[in-house]
């Protein structure tokens, strides 16, 4: 088990470079990008058992031990954040047990705890990106991670692990390199972005755009749009815990009745709890890196990703390559409905991919993949061992 006191220190690759910048999907490109990573447990001798994680949507690469401040963050990396967020799924014995497994999991491009992104430092002009940072797509970072696989000499992952938005990564890259990864593990993701979602995820790129303080993504200099941001994530919270949960946590605060807005007055623990969601996320976030991620998921599509055809060419290779798959679906998920993973494990079955589907009875909703490892853990260590 990990300890609070042994600490675990972000590493960092570069690729790319003013005169071979990184070329992206959607049409933009990079001067050259750092990504931050961190790493646990020790690569056998041939690095064919390395594991490779993605993070969610608001989360980091660090995802368990401790990590008390990483270079250029700054006041971003808040106290919340010293302890990895996958504690219980990752160490010695767990799930991703680093006794047998090598486990790695970098921070996504244009993210804001130490991987480029709309807060780095432009090269060509001196100053932050800002609104001049580049849209994304699933692709791009699936891509990435497939230079650090190379650059540490991984030819072949055991597997590729990732919950919510890094299930929809884990995806792509299996999709995009089926000859890297032997077992894929997309964890209560989908396979195309629904219109339900999008509209959601709409709504938070309008209460970012609305602030007054935005600029356009030009707020480096002044005040930050916390406002919008926070706004953002009350929107997003309703879909990430269930709302019997959301009630129960929202019982035990003290009421904050002293809180206002302009006129308005909190009148409820539930307003109270919301709120205290919102403010307490702005401190720890960057708004154009949550518009770039959010704007990536908005777009997602596996088969568009995969530049295939259709789902049947985009699980061909997956088949000839022997991939094995293992999905997880939550009955109480309001973020990414179980149909939608119904909808991915019916075109793997179809292409004659080797698939298993878990559906995790939980009244935690989408966070459950956080705080429930019991339910994932047999599961996840079976489909490891008999790779």
């Amino acid at each position: 088990m990990f300890a609070e006191k042994q600490k675990v220190e972000t590493q960092f690759v570069e690729f790319g470079s003013i005169d071979e910048p990184i070329v992206l999907r959607r049409g933009g490109e990079l001067p050259g990008i750092r990504l931050a990573y961190e790493m646990w447990g020790e690569m056998n001798e041939d690095k064919s058992n390395v594991i490779l994680l993605n993070h969610a949507l608001s989360g980091s690469h660090h995802a368990a031990g401790f990590n008390p401040a990483i270079p250029e963050v700054g006041e971003l990396w808040q106290p919340e954040l010293e302890n990895g967020w996958w504690e219980d799924f990752l160490g010695p014995g767990k799930a991703l047990d680093t006794n047998r497994y090598c486990v790695i999991c970098p921070n996504y491009l244009g993210g804001c705890y130490g991987t480029t992104g709309p807060a780095s430092i432009d090269p060509r002009t001196g100053k932050e990106y800002g609104s001049n940072f580049p849209h994304l797509a699933v692709a791009d970072q699936a891509d990435i991670q497939a230079r650090l696989l190379d650059a540490l000499g991984v030819k072949r992952l055991k597997a590729a692990v990732g919950p919510s938005v890094g299930a929809l990564i884990t995806l792509t890259f299996a999709t995009r390199y089926p000859d890297k990864v032997e077992t894929v593990i997309p964890m209560c993701g989908g396979f195309k972005t629904t219109v339900y979602n999008r509209l959601i995820l709409f709504e938070q790129i309008l209460a970012i755009e609305n602030d007054p303080h935005f600029n356009g993504g030009d707020y480096y200099e002044g005040t930050k749009p916390d406002y919008g941001l926070a706004l953002a994530r009350m929107i997003s919270h309703k879909t990430f815990v269930h709302l019997d949960a959301i009630e129960r946590r929202a019982r035990s605060e003290v009421r904050q009745d002293t809180e206002t807005l302009a006129w308005y007055k909190v009148q409820d623990t539930f307003q109270s709890y919301m709120l205290h969601q919102g403010k307490k996320f702005v401190k720890r976030f960057d708004a154009n890196t949550y518009l770039r991620i959010i704007d990536m998921w908005s777009n997602y599509d596996a088969v568009k990703e995969g530049d295939a055809e259709s789902p049947a060419d985009l699980f061909k290779a997956c088949a000839e390559n022997n991939q094995k798959f293992l999905i997880f679906s939550i009955d109480s998920d309001f973020c990414f409905y179980p149909e939608e993973q119904a909808e991915l494990v019916a075109h793997l079955e179809n292409s004659g991919v080797k698939t298993m589907h878990i559906t995790v009875h939980s009244d935690k909703g989408h966070d459950s993949f956080l705080l429930e490892n019991e339910f994932y853990t047999p599961h996840i260590s079976y489909a490891l061992a008999s790779s």
